[in-house]
């Protein structure tokens, strides 16, 4: 089999590995690379370097994908389309658990890491972000976030537990207090999830956008979203969770986000017409 491409068979087989492997990773248990490569040079076929490599190729359609992916295998991006349908296949009937981020007390519920947003940082995109963008388009990366309601609520928990140790931490407890989870008292239509202070005591309106993947994961906001941020643009502010199931970490971005973001329409509202 050695230089011939992979079968959907033999694609479907080392991502299930895969797999079995990260949902391992994700929850600390103890597994061995070395075992799960035997086992697949039986079923498909192959030899080590060619599966350890095909995990490296599934690391970076992971990437792309903006899912959490095995850091020991790093991602190698030179693979075939027939491997971005495995593991769009795969996620399409499976979803990984995600980890309890509950802060157990003050200092636990600190522990969110702000970075400066992407476009503000010194350090160039790597140079494997095209082909990224390209598999997340393929498969609307963004979407399938967006409707993943398990992992919003859990990024938005864990910015709320932030916001209010922020203010409990400068003394301003009635604030922290005061804090509303609007989404989640609400509903979604508010154009922002939680409604916050500064240390200040001004308003601060916080949409939270939540992913597995890289900082750079592509999202989607809603056109109420984008209005309430242009209309309360002194206030509103986006957060990006991103690498949620391993070591979250976070950025800011506040309007306008056509400096940070390039706004792309992906659908349309269709009203019907009266020709009469």
């Amino acid at each position: 089999m050695a230089g011939n491409p992979w079968t959907d068979q033999e694609n479907d087989l080392i991502v299930a590995d895969y797999f079995a492997m990260l949902a391992d990773d994700l929850a600390g248990r103890s597994y061995s690379k070395a075992e799960h490569n035997r086992s697949l040079q039986t079923n498909v076929d192959r030899g080590r370097g060619a599966i350890e490599y095909k995990h490296q190729n599934i690391s970076a359609v992971l990437k792309g994908l903006g899912e959490a992916w095995i850091e020991g295998y790093k991602p190698a991006f030179n693979f075939q389309d027939s491997l971005i349908d495995a593991v769009a296949r795969w996620l399409a009937l499976n979803q990984l658990p995600l980890p309890d981020r509950t802060p157990k007390g003050l200092a636990d519920a600190s522990e969110l890491y702000f970075d400066p947003p992407p476009t503000l940082r010194n350090a160039p995109p790597p140079d494997e972000t095209e082909q990224m963008m390209a598999v997340a388009r393929r498969f609307d990366a963004a979407g399938r976030a967006e409707r993943n309601r398990e992992l919003g609520r859990a990024g938005e928990e864990l910015v709320l537990k932030h916001e209010k140790a922020s203010l409990r931490a400068h003394g301003l407890h009635d604030l922290a207090e005061a804090i509303r989870w609007t989404s989640d008292e609400d509903g979604d239509g508010a154009g922002y999830d939680i409604a916050s202070f500064t240390t200040e005591g001004r308003p601060r309106l916080i949409e939270v956008k939540t992913t597995n993947g890289w900082e750079r994961s592509p999202f989607h906001i809603s056109r109420n979203e984008l209005a309430v941020a242009k209309e309360r643009s002194d206030v509103w502010r986006l957060v990006c969770v991103w690498n949620f199931a391993r070591a979250p970490k976070a950025f800011e971005l506040q309007p306008p986000l056509e400096a940070h973001v390039a706004l792309t329409p992906t659908s349309f509202q269709a009203d019907f017409v009266d020709r009469g």
